[in-house]
């Protein structure tokens, strides 16, 4: 069976149990702050599970099923071994008060048995066992008896058995796993030999989540308004078990990609374990650039774009040879998904031009030698030692160091370490972090109106920062207007004389791009618009199509400034009151800022 006739079995028996088909959301999360990527197929129905939307009037049903793409980081490390991925497709069904646990559990019986005909005996559940905060879901431990022996239903705690939420905070609630057996043979644990142990025997299936609760920012669980179902089941796993392969690499929703891998003259000959996992790591990471391209991400250091960059330098790093014949590598993959995503071709050469140039990007800084890099940045070349603990080939640097080669030079901390070079790994991840939080500082400076109502500028200079602050609402529009709704803002920065306006977009603006915003913006001043704010949720200034670019942290209540019918923003302000008092608006220069971030500046 085909993945794409897994696919089509999927959707017919959950519509034939009455269910709806909602269509993948973005990887990139609508207005949902508390997560960078879309990790689950849940999570575009957060605002249902909470009750602050209504799933009948949206999709004239309370039963839901999605084939989602997700994309997730936590296992990164594992990927190459037989089953973990970043990018995967997630099938699921949802239930928005209307079934529970009864139900939920004999649907998936009832699809894997009965429409795909797994063997039940390669099957086992789990249950959650209980703490000291919620009681032991001795229910779905009773239900799973009308289909399977006791000695294959076992218990584990809030780590195994309890699921989420996706982000800080959310819906989340006890589950049960579904975990196939491949081997029906216990390793060396003998009896202890149970679903979760790690010898390689079991695989987690299918999640159902019984999502009854939700966890608020403080950390503490609440009960949810209503009860709900929500489950999750890879589509990669799913098909390495119905193809029966060894792992999912094999299975036809890889196995052409890894064949134009290996017939790359650079891995033709290459056949240790070693080579064959890069290989899949390769796979792996080539299909996440793909689809995150394909859904809007772009090459940065912050946020998407940053994962984004990770894991193409992490698939160019295997080999430490970075010319790989990506259109070669694109055309695999449409030909993989040309059924279930057939928009990747027309977004092809979008695709092979923004990987083009990030490859050749890298590969400049590939040809860096890194002792030459240290000592560019002021540090001494370091020396090797011989009696070392991390052994006489290892070369250790301070994780400052490591910090600086990966933010300023971009080499990744597997590259430092595939050349020998040894750091403190903890240490340079509270580097990264620190870095992030003083990135973050500044955009909660941004969001508070750039210091403009300080009482130490003078009036006169304060008026006009209150001109150019507006000035960059419009700016925004306009950007998004005559290049499209890819432009998100990645900064901003007013003073007496000018703003600074950071965004996304991969290459320089012609001549003719810069005239067409510049003349949009002061058409919009010309027309005297008039400036007003709401105070509301976040939530809702979403829901009503406000933009917001800086989202690790805004307050319960945010103001929402609307320039007439034309520009919508979260924003702390001032404004001006109409668009006539901003004055001409000129483009000083436009260049870049860091890969795949444009710089305007401009005056009034």
């Amino acid at each position: 069976m085909t993945h794409q006739q897994i696919r089509e079995k999927f959707v017919k028996f959950f519509l034939k149990n009455k269910h709806k088909l909602v269509e993948s959301s973005s990887l990139i999360p609508h207005g949902d702050p508390s997560v960078l990527l879309t990790t689950a197929g849940m999570q575009q129905f957060k605002p249902y599970f909470i009750g602050a939307k209504d799933p009948m009037k949206d999709f004239k049903s309370r039963r839901l099923i999605s084939i989602q793409r997700c994309f997730r980081t936590s296992d990164i490390e594992e990927v190459g071994d037989a089953w973990h991925n970043t990018f995967f497709e997630m099938l699921g069904n949802f239930s928005i008060a209307d079934y529970f646990k009864k139900e939920a559990i004999d649907l998936a019986w009832q699809f894997l048995i009965k429409e795909i005909k797994i063997n039940k005996k390669n099957l086992w559940a789990t249950y959650f066992i209980g703490d000291k905060d919620i009681e032991a879901d001795e229910e779905t431990a009773k239900l799973w008896e009308k289909y399977l022996p006791k000695e294959k239903i076992h218990g584990y705690g809030r780590e195994d058995n309890f699921w989420g939420p996706a982000g800080k905070s959310g819906p989340c609630g006890p589950c049960s796993e579904i975990h196939y057996d491949f081997t029906g043979k216990p390793c060396e644990k003998g009896d202890k030999c149970l679903p979760n142990c790690e010898c390689g025997r079991f695989m987690e299936l299918w999640n159902l989540v019984f999502t009854q609760y939700n966890l608020d920012n403080n950390g503490k669980l609440k009960e949810l308004p209503t009860k709900n179902i929500d489950t999750g089941m890879g589509l990669e796993r799913l098909s390495l078990v119905i193809q029966q392969k060894r792992n999912i690499y094999e299975t036809d929703l890889f196995a052409p990609l890894i064949k134009e891998i290996i017939k790359d003259s650079a891995f033709g000959k290459l056949n240790k374990i070693e080579d064959l996992i890069r290989q899949r790591i390769m796979a792996d990471h080539i299909k996440g650039v793909v689809f995150l391209i394909y859904d809007g991400v772009l090459f940065s250091n912050k946020e998407q774009g940053y994962i984004l960059r990770r894991v193409f330098r992490r698939a160019s790093d295997q080999f430490l040879y970075p010319n790989f014949t990506w259109p070669h590598y694109i055309d695999r993959i449409i030909e993989i998904y040309q059924n279930s995503n057939p928009f990747l071709t027309k977004r092809k050469d979008r695709l092979i031009e923004s990987i083009i140039r990030e490859q050749q990007a890298y590969q400049k800084i590939f040809k860096l030698e890194v002792s030459e890099v240290i000592e560019r940045i002021g540090q001494k070349k370091p020396e090797k030692k011989t009696t070392d603990i991390l052994g006489p080939s290892s070369r250790r640097i301070s994780s400052f160091e490591a910090f600086q080669l990966y933010s300023t030079y971009g080499l990744s901390s597997e590259r430092l370490k595939r050349e020998g070079y040894a750091f403190d790994e903890e240490e340079f991840k509270k580097e990264i972090e620190k870095h992030k939080n003083i990135s973050r500082a500044g955009a909660e400076k941004k969001f508070g109106g750039h210091g403009i109502t300080s009482q130490e500028i003078p009036k006169e200079d304060r008026q006009k920062m209150i001109r150019l602050h507006t000035a960059t609402h419009l700016l925004q529009q306009a950007l998004r207007d005559i290049l499209g709704d890819h432009i998100k803002q990645e900064g901003s920065d007013i003073n007496q004389e000018r703003l600074r306006f950071d965004f996304t977009h991969p290459q320089k603006l012609t001549d003719e791009e810069k005239k067409k915003v510049e003349e949009l913006v002061n058409q919009k001043i010309k027309e005297d618009l008039p400036v007003n704010f709401e105070e509301m949720s976040y939530e809702e200034a979403i829901k009503k199509g406000a933009l917001a670019f800086f989202k690790e942290k805004y307050p319960e209540k945010v103001k929402v400034y609307s320039v007439g019918d034309y520009s919508k923003e979260i924003c702390g302000g001032p404004h001006v009151e109409h668009t006539g008092q901003i004055g001409q608006f000129k483009i000083i220069s436009e260049k870049s800022s860091s890969a795949g971030i444009r710089r305007i500046k401009a005056t009034v």
